[in-house]
């Protein structure tokens, strides 16, 4: 059964979710493989980054199943969207107040102290790295203010 505070949060971090491939949508391949930071990431590295987090953090920590490698071959976009339903399966097979089922690593252990603080955390991590492709595709041609919200 999930409660109203977990579909709530659900519902926010879906939100970020559409607001990474809406600040992406109609950006050219050359765009979406052209860094504009110093630290190398693209708008397609950042949307991988993206899906292996929920992976590692849904299917991984908090259903603790083997997390496999990112797909080859696949455009980023495709393997996020893809990542959403298996990571939703992961986050709403749990009850918010349930422990981690993975094993979970020191260094994460107070982000994943129950399922309510991975989910958390994801709706934290999603919207920094929107705010990050928010001001890259700014950027790579100009574009601002897209995205749902």
């Amino acid at each position: 059964m999930i409660t109203a505070e977990h579909r709530l949060l659900l519902e926010y971090l879906q939100a970020q979710r559409d607001s990474v491939l809406a600040i992406v949508a109609g950006l050219d391949e050359e765009g979406r493989h052209r860094s504009v930071v110093p630290s190398g990431w693209t708008p397609a590295s950042m949307i991988m980054h993206l899906a292996g987090a929920e992976r590692y953090w849904c299917e991984g920590l908090v259903a603790g199943a083997a997390v496999g490698p990112d797909p080859v071959g696949v455009p980023p976009e495709r393997v996020y969207r893809e990542q959403w339903v298996r990571s939703d399966q992961a986050l709403t097979g749990s009850v918010l107040d349930d422990l981690p089922r993975g094993e979970v690593p020191e260094h994460h252990r107070e982000l994943a102290r129950t399922v309510r603080t991975v989910l958390l955390h994801l709706i934290e991590e999603t919207a920094r790295h929107a705010g990050h492709l928010d001001v890259a595709r700014e950027l790579i041609d100009g574009r601002t203010g897209l995205g749902p919200r």
